[in-house]
């Protein structure tokens, strides 16, 4: 498994269980108020915050197990990395839009905030999947 690989695996699973660790602290919150009235900033800051720095650990980790193994990216490598990029900055488009048509139509910023963190997880999800599958089934001929 290359470096690239491994880094798209961490991306996956901690952007799920980022998500779900912020979904789950979000709706325990609730209780018998509304949504919109639930505390989320602070857990959606600190979520966001915890990913990035278990993905940084996990990949200092990683390193630390196999200090020699090659981080050298070839044409494969960054032709896999382009792809997922492009597959999953689709979401990144479409949570902006979403975002700013909420906006117009003066949603609550607890929509609009959630509806932006959701579309960047699917981004790094979908975008780390289709990494991972390309990387398992090779590059599609065009």
């Amino acid at each position: 498994m290359t470096h690239q690989e491994k880094r798209a695996w961490i991306m996956l699973v901690v952007s799920v269980v980022g998500y779900a660790v912020y979904v789950a602290v979000v709706l325990s919150r609730v209780g018998d108020g509304r949504l919109t009235a639930t505390p989320y900033a602070g857990a959606l800051l600190w979520t966001v915050g915890g990913a990035i720095a278990a993905s940084m650990l996990l990949e200092i980790g990683i390193g630390m197990v196999n200090p020699r193994a090659s981080r050298v990216s070839d044409v494969r490598d960054r032709e896999i990395g382009r792809l997922g990029d492009h597959v999953g900055q689709a979401f990144v488009v479409i949570g902006a839009v979403s975002a700013m048509l909420m906006a117009l139509a003066q949603w609550h910023w607890f929509w609009i905030a959630n509806v932006i963190y959701l579309c960047f997880v699917l981004s790094a999800v979908v975008g780390s999947l289709a990494k991972v599958v390309v990387y398992r089934r090779g590059v599609p001929q065009w």
